[in-house]
């Protein structure tokens, strides 16, 4: 074991770290402070929970404590992929550098908070800028921000950044920092995309892995509960009869998405459990609030997807529950580490249905052992259906898709169509078989409605008899045309095309100017 005194850090920051109770280095930490001090580049493939966040942030302190920051431009930045993780890295630093002589300044980047308390901040200047990369290039675009000044760049969780699209902001913050600097890179995988990114941005970085927690905590009661079915009522059934058994202090509720995040917190109010949502779509006042409340006891049970629990630093957590099987197995373990800490019991339930099959086997595989399986008694889980979505899903009062297939099942909701016309006497309905019979029922609801519709105004039309008058109205028009000639016109004599009578605009009388 490494102590942190032998790394090289000054006595302000040892300081720090043992009033945090920490004396022993992790193997991050213990590989990773070392080279960080020298300015060489890192690459750390370490998980969530290894001390990564001190291996970058002691030695970036230590670095940084020669030197002044200038208005808008950071002297080092910090990249998170959530708000929480990004809040994490904020607090350690706040944590760490509380005993340097000269106080290091810092401002936190994230959304759901306004831009104008956060442009205060880079007006004034600051040492270490920790953002997440949305926010952050929204600074650079409204011209509050200039990043030519880093030196310092650390990339944290960048497989998670992969995964929530956000590589393409990492390669613009790059481009945008000085091509000198120190290079800080943290990912707890390495997939193709990464490796790439890695080898373009990095100067011959040193690669520290770290192993990753194959077990979990003896600490920890590992628990499973297999159901024949995978509908989620019954799933959500099963969630309230093992909260309710546990006789829970606090517990955390993992969902592998967002959307069924809000449905399982949802459910739980429901049947009058106290619990609240988290993930990222939520706005940061409510994300901030509930996490409060959680940590301070107001909040019982937190419903909670991966990406909003990578910054989670709750230190008392009595139970965790996998609603769903994490696809990824490394995940697993992060979740049921939330219990289980600093030597303290935990309990970890975990709900496995048949659409579970692939993703349980890598669980199992990961910890090597199998999870005690809770059998929940008096209910047939078999028997239970999600009836309320699927009625949302079949519209108002319209059959569903197997109901229109069903060519015996479609006839008893045809009487209603006949129905339509309910002005009309009841003998329309009795004649409608025969083919040659169905021409007399068009013509019969289109009479009346001619009738409706000025039908009267329409009979005025037999004058139009009167109409032939127009062949003869084309040789009088071709004779005067060929033979009239402009005194004929002006002299005042009726033109035939005009019928007997004199239009009044010729009977006008001349003014003297036309003369």
């Amino acid at each position: 074991m490494t102590e942190f005194a032998e790394l090289g850090l000054s006595p302000e920051i040892l300081q720090a770290v043992s009033a945090t109770g920490y004396t022993t280095a992790t193997p991050i930490q213990a590989q990773a402070i070392p080279v960080a001090l020298t300015g060489k580049d890192v690459l750390g493939i370490a998980q969530t929970g290894t001390g990564k966040t001190a291996a970058f942030t002691l030695p970036m302190i230590e670095r940084l404590s020669q030197g002044r920051s200038r208005a808008r431009m950071p002297r080092a930045l910090v990249i998170a992929p959530t708000r929480e993780l990004a809040d994490q890295v904020s607090a350690s630093f706040e944590r760490y550098s509380a005993n340097q002589t000269r106080k290091l300044s810092w401002a936190l980047l994230i959304g759901g908070v306004s831009f104008s308390d956060q442009e205060l901040k880079l007006d004034r200047g600051v040492d270490v800028l920790i953002a997440t990369p949305g926010r952050l290039l929204d600074h650079f675009e409204r011209g509050k921000l200039l990043l030519t000044g880093v030196q310092i760049l650390v990339v944290d969780e960048a497989d998670r950044m992969l995964d929530m699209g956000f590589i393409p902001d990492i390669e613009r913050i790059f481009r945008l920092t000085p091509p000198k600097k120190q290079t800080l890179f943290f990912s707890a995988t390495m997939p193709p995309e990464i490796t790439r990114l890695t080898k373009q941005f990095l100067n011959d970085p040193v690669r520290i892995e770290a192993a990753r927690p194959a077990t979990t905590a003896e600490t920890i009661a590992q628990h499973m509960v297999r159901l024949p079915t995978s509908d989620p009522k019954a799933k959500r059934t099963a969630l309230r009869m093992l909260i309710e058994a546990e006789g829970i202090k606090n517990g955390i509720v993992f969902c592998n998405r967002k959307s069924e995040v809000d449905i399982v917190a949802k459910s739980l109010r429901t049947h009058g459990f106290d619990a609240a949502a988290i993930h990222g779509d939520l706005d940061q006042q409510t994300r901030m609030r509930t996490l409060d409340a959680f940590r301070s006891g107001d909040l019982k049970l937190l419903c909670a997807s991966d990406v909003a629990a990578r910054g989670l630093d709750i230190p008392d957590v009595s139970h965790v529950f996998n609603y769903d099987v994490p696809h990824h197995a490394d995940d697993y373990v992060h979740r049921i580490g939330r219990t289980g800490r600093a030597g303290k019991s935990g309990r970890a339930f975990m709900i496995v249905t048949p659409a579970d099959a692939k993703n349980i086997d890598k669980v199992l595989k990961l910890i090597g052992k199998d999870p005690e399986e809770v059998v929940l008694e008096g209910v047939d889980f078999a028997a239970i259906k999600d009836t309320p979505r699927d009625d949302r899903r079949s519209g108002r009062g319209r059959p569903t898709g197997r109901e229109r297939s069903r060519g015996g099942e479609d006839r008893p909701p045809r009487p209603r169509r006949e129905r339509e016309p309910r002005t009309e006497t009841e003998d329309t309905h009795v004649v409608a078989a025969p083919a040659a019979e169905a021409a007399e029922p068009e013509p019969a609801p289109r009479a009346p409605r001619r009738e409706r519709t000025r039908h009267p105004d329409r009979s005025e039309r037999p004058e139009a008899p009167e109409r032939p008058e127009r062949p003869e109205r084309t040789p009088r028009r071709s004779e005067p045309r060929s033979e009239a000639s402009e005194d004929d016109r002006r002299g005042g004599k009726p033109v035939v095309g005009f019928g007997s009578e004199l239009p009044a605009f010729l009977s006008r009388p001349t003014t003297p100017g036309r003369k």
